[in-house]
């Protein structure tokens, strides 16, 4: 039997955010956005490929059947996974932005996106066995659990991303600040945010996550209107966090906003690669396994 190839373009309009966000349910999502992504969140060079046996595990829904003992099966009626001493296991903890910036994008929102990365980055984690963690942040921190390897971890973290709305306004310093204390355990931390804080208090704030040994990435989601903002005469904005309304000028946006705009990203960019956080930008409009299979491509090579 020959196996069909999904084309390109239309695996690319199945993963439309505007189509996941019809879905509904994240774990469906997560499952259509990793089914394709094939790359561990982090790598071992003997990950999957020794052969010194270690022990035996119960067998997970997703987990690799390649690895079943099959004659444990036939004998027990019971599935096993092998272990091999070249499989490695961390901590990942995804730190969700859910701030009232993050209600604004289309065809859907920027929460709405980033719910769907962290859904999947959760999916992929618990995948490949890793313990898995969640804060979910605004101008303080809402929520946190600390990372479990559990097997209702998936569900815990899945339910809790259901029941979340951008929210208040934000505070990523003060967020990552209070989060310190709690990531005691090392291993993989990523922050998924529109990153609407100056870029050297970021650095600050980063920093003694990295000093401690924490291995970081950023993922950077933001909307095309706020990059390239449309606006065809001057008009009244209203900051979603604070309530303010500015008067702005379309000449302003066409030229001195988008420079600012820019070295904003940059600066921030920039602060990420001084501590050796990964940065990976997310459009809200955008596919999310061109984003993920960047970013998974990348902590492949680097694990080299």
């Amino acid at each position: 039997m020959v196996a069909s190839v999904m084309p390109m373009d239309v695996a690319n309009r199945l993963l439309k955010p505007e189509v996941l966000a019809r879905l509904g349910s994240l774990d469906l999502v997560a499952r259509t956005v990793v089914d394709g992504v094939t790359t561990g969140l982090h790598r071992s060079p003997h990950f999957g490929f020794s052969q010194e046996f270690a022990e035996y595990r119960a067998y997970n829904e997703g987990d690799d059947l390649r690895y079943v003992d099959w004659n444990v099966y036939a004998r027990t009626d019971r599935t096993y996974i092998k272990r091999f001493q070249g499989e490695t296991n961390t901590a990942v903890t995804l730190l969700l932005d859910a701030s009232a910036s993050m209600g604004y994008g289309t065809p859907v929102t920027k929460m709405r996106q980033a719910l769907h990365l962290v859904a999947s980055l959760a999916y992929m984690t618990r995948k490949q066995h890793d313990a898995l963690g969640l804060a979910i942040f605004d101008e303080t921190v809402r929520q946190y659990l600390a990372p479990s390897a559990r097997p209702d971890a998936l569900v815990r973290t899945l339910a809790r991303l259901e029941r979340c709305e951008a929210g208040a306004g934000t505070d990523i310093i003060e967020a990552l600040g209070s989060l310190r204390a709690s990531m005691t355990r090392r291993g993989l931390v990523i922050v998924v945010s529109d990153l609407y804080a100056d870029a050297d208090e970021l650095l600050k704030a980063l920093q003694p996550l990295a000093h401690h040994g924490q291995d970081l990435a950023v993922f950077h989601v933001l909307d095309q209107q706020e990059i390239e903002p449309s606006m065809a005469r001057i008009s009244a904005l209203r900051d979603l966090e604070t309530d303010d309304t500015v008067i702005v000028d379309p000449g302003f946006l066409q030229n001195a906003y988008r420079t600012k705009f820019s070295a904003h990203c940059e600066s921030v960019q920039q602060a990420c690669r001084r501590i050796g956080a990964d940065y990976t930008q997310v459009m809200s409009s955008e596919p999310l396994d061109a984003a993920l299979q960047g970013f998974l491509r990348f902590r492949e090579r680097r694990g080299r």
